[in-house]
């Protein structure tokens, strides 16, 4: 007799997003202090990135995306916090209200590329500590000349910007987002961030 339940089990994609993933692993794990705020962050990043997308479609100029083709707006920015996310250029507000929500839709619907930004400082992150790392190592593997150590040197600053947006991509996928199935939109305010930059703030609440 054929066993179901182990196909299911062997059919199951451990990299695809589950809607309950985080809010299990909180119940499993509240006793780790600030685990709910850097898995909300994740997910506020998520948004964020999902939101500058969708004003891109109707704002921006084509551009290559992680998996897929989509519009970017490189007047558009955002920073992320646990409690939502500023974001950065001139918009109207009911334009950022419609986007924030149809962007939360699409993302939490299976449009989990939104996740993942070109320009986010992930990869920039990536990019520095990448170069840094190459470099190093072909400071303790090239003969010590200084012909030797400068050519290294290159060679790893080129190795670094053609693997950095790959692994970038990479990290923000696995690491700094996911995927915001627990978030709900509580506001949208005009602001300004810590250092007094003009902005617009959407704030958003945790629910299970």
């Amino acid at each position: 007799m054929f066993n179901t339940a182990n196909s299911d089990f062997w059919d199951f994609d451990f990299t695809q997003p589950q809607p309950t993933q985080d809010a299990d692993l909180l119940k499993q794990l509240d006793f780790v202090p600030g685990l709910k705020e850097i898995l909300m962050l994740r997910q506020v990043h998520a948004l964020e990135h999902a939101t500058v997308w969708v004003l891109g479609e109707r704002f921006g100029v084509s551009r290559t995306g992680a998996a897929t083709d989509l519009s970017d707006n490189d007047n558009l920015g955002g920073l992320s916090t646990d409690e939502g996310f500023y974001l950065y250029g001139e918009l109207d507000p009911a334009d950022l209200s419609r986007a924030v929500h149809l962007a939360l839709r699409r993302i939490t619907r299976g449009e989990w590329d939104l996740a993942v930004h070109p320009r986010c400082g992930t990869n920039l992150s990536v990019g520095m500590l990448l170069t840094a790392g190459l470099a190093l190592g072909a400071h303790l593997v090239m003969p010590p000349g200084p012909v030797e150590q400068i050519l290294g040197v290159g060679l790893a600053t080129a190795a670094a910007s053609e693997i950095t947006p790959d692994l970038g991509n990479l990290a923000q996928r696995y690491l700094t987002t996911a995927i915001p199935f627990n978030l709900a939109v509580e506001s949208i305010t005009a602001t300004s961030d810590i250092w007094g930059n003009p902005a617009h703030f959407v704030r958003v609440r945790w629910q299970d």
